[in-house]
């Protein structure tokens, strides 16, 4: 069953996303850590980034009033030579109306809400990314296969977002809360 639900006015900016955390698969060292660091400070809309060396985590503050590249997020850590466990996002949000498989444009990006309950996002909250290369291959192969919709699997907006205010072959991003 597919339940879409519409956002009228939808005042929620790409820019709003304030922080990351990001976890990293593969590192062996602190200079593993200090790679991504590097990787992730060289982006544009990045204003700081704090490592923790023992879980491999990495806090990111964005730099206020700049579009965040989430996929640039990705490359980043995979041009230092690893890959990306999970990232959630946290920003604002004002009265964005949600449902298992909404489609909402947030900014420029759409985000289709995966596993979600009827609600309303008010004030500052976290969405995870689950998109191949932001989880695990373990995770994403069960994701995939509890969502059947061509657009999970490859991250392209697919028949399932049609008339979402979402172009053909855009790039959506899977997200939960």
């Amino acid at each position: 069953m597919l339940v879409l639900i519409t956002v009228g006015s939808l005042v929620t900016r790409a820019q709003d996303f304030k922080t990351a955390q990001l976890q990293a698969t593969g590192l062996t060292c602190a200079m593993c850590s200090n790679a991504i660091n590097k990787a992730l400070l060289e982006l544009p809309y990045v204003e700081s980034v704090k490592s923790e060396i023992r879980t491999s985590s990495f806090a990111i503050v964005f730099k206020s009033g700049q579009d965040v590249n989430i996929d640039g997020i990705r490359k980043a850590v995979e041009d230092a030579g690893f890959s990306v466990g999970s990232l959630k996002l946290t920003g604002r949000f004002n009265a964005v109306k949600l449902g298992d498989d909404a489609h909402v444009m947030i900014g420029k990006e759409a985000f289709h809400f995966l596993d979600v309950k009827n609600q309303v996002l008010e004030g500052e909250q976290t969405i995870t990314v689950l998109d191949k290369g932001f989880i695990t291959a373990k995770q994403f192969k069960k994701i995939t296969n509890g969502h059947k919709m061509a657009c999970v699997v490859s991250g392209k907006a697919a028949s399932c977002c049609a008339g979402q205010g979402i172009t053909a072959e855009a790039r959506v991003y899977h997200v939960t809360i």
